[in-house]
């Protein structure tokens, strides 16, 4: 990959100082340091608008599922799973008996 563009920034001296120290004690150039860090940088804002882009999604369809009555609401979840703990307890009282 060529490397022909120029990043300029101003920070503070401390961190400037700071930075160019760590990077020397890891054998390592500043600049591929930096190019590191945006390339990080770069995959974790692409990654979290992939997740909202598919939490928008899931959402979306969600709603459609309730808009178009295709849901169970809170009794009818209790009742369903309310009667899988019972079936549970049977084979389990059965299977020790």
């Amino acid at each position: 990959m060529s490397k022909e563009a120029v990043f300029t920034m101003k920070l503070e001296p401390e961190l400037r100082a700071e930075f160019m120290a760590e990077a020397e004690a890891s054998h390592r150039p500043a600049s591929q340091i930096l190019r590191e860090l945006m390339r990080e940088f770069v995959h974790r804002q692409r990654q979290a608008r992939e997740y909202e882009a598919f939490l928008r999604g899931k959402v979306a369809a969600a709603r459609e599922q309730i808009r178009a009555g295709d849901y169970a609401n809170a009794d009818d979840v209790e009742a369903r799973f309310a009667a899988r703990r019972a079936q549970s307890m049977a084979k389990a009282g059965g299977a020790g008996a």
